[in-house]
């Protein structure tokens, strides 16, 4: 049996966006270095596969992730105006600077939910990274260029604990107030559960954003993050962060494990009739592909199971 049995439930959205962040998310935290035509290659086959936005990499220092060190050389090689985006990280304006002179056209920034994050993370406090992204958000819009945001620690903090719904929606709010389009929402260490999703999301919309403004990222540190995602659907969210073959953690969040497998996603999405346009088998094939380039077999068990043998 190689697809789910398809039983639609008609009180969910009829179709998702699915971010795909194994080029970026998924690669950082790799010790190996991995050759640049690898990469290219990687993004290439998730672009066929369907996905509708692979974020590409991130334009930080290199000394902080020096896997992504060739931020601009891959760049360079992708089609930044074909219809599939390619959006980039940009942790500052020097960030933004070297994203603009790329030409990119969608960029991301990285906000904390928390202080001691905000300082691990972003060599920074929490609030003084809105005054450092409130000039990044200006000027890429005045460029033209499309902005989302990431909040990271959402549903808890490996160094504080929990974090109170109030205080992740008022980081969101001030986000999105910049004029960003997206607020993806960050479970960077896995220990969210199905109705905290549920409860976090009813918070922003009484704080009046809609969701349709509101992306999920969860990581499957506790294995809840296809709970979690149907949680979330079924307030109505329909875009959702993943990577290909579940690659991924946080360099600076040493307890977060991979990201949300896209096969996975895929998977449940498929048996609950939910459309997302995305080719099962070649991403499977992809990110068995990609597992064999980095030694390891992937986290994935739909990539295990569609590909084994």
């Amino acid at each position: 049996m190689s697809l789910p049995s398809v039983h639609r439930d008609p009180a969910l959205p009829e179709r998702v966006t699915i971010y795909e962040v194994g080029a970026r998310d998924g690669l950082q935290n790799e010790s190996g270095v991995i050759p640049l035509d690898t990469k290219l290659a990687f993004v290439e086959r998730l672009t066929a596969a369907g996905l509708p936005v692979v974020e590409a990499t991130s334009f930080v220092r290199p000394r902080w992730v020096p896997q992504l060190a060739d931020a601009a050389d891959l760049v360079a090689r992708l089609d930044l105006h074909g219809p599939v985006p390619y959006p980039v990280l940009v942790p500052n304006e020097r960030g933004l600077d070297r994203a603009l002179e790329s030409g990119v056209t969608h960029v991301a920034v990285f906000a904390s939910a928390t202080e001691t994050f905000a300082a691990k993370n972003l060599n920074s406090t929490y609030e003084s990274q809105f005054a450092m992204f409130e000039p990044v958000v200006r000027r890429a819009l005045d460029a033209g260029v499309k902005v989302r945001a990431y909040l990271s620690m959402c549903f808890g903090d490996p160094w504080e604990g929990e974090v109170a719904v109030d205080r992740v929606v008022a980081a969101g709010r001030r986000l999105l107030d910049m004029g960003v389009y997206e607020l993806s929402l960050g479970d960077t260490i896995g220990v969210g559960t199905a109705h905290h999703v549920e409860v976090l999301l009813d918070a922003f919309a009484e704080a009046g954003v809609g969701l349709d403004r509101i992306a999920l990222h969860f990581h499957d540190t506790y294995g809840q993050a296809l709970a979690n995602t149907s949680a979330a659907l079924r307030r109505g969210v329909t875009t959702f962060d993943a990577s290909a073959g579940g690659l991924g953690g946080c360099p600076y969040a040493k307890s977060a494990t991979g990201n949300l497998a896209t096969e996975d996603l895929v998977w449940m999405l498929d048996g609950l009739g939910v459309a997302h346009g995305v080719d099962l088998s070649a991403l499977a094939q992809t990110s068995a592909w990609m597992a064999e380039q980095l030694g390891r077999p992937s986290p994935s068990a739909v990539v295990r199971a569609l590909t084994a043998g």
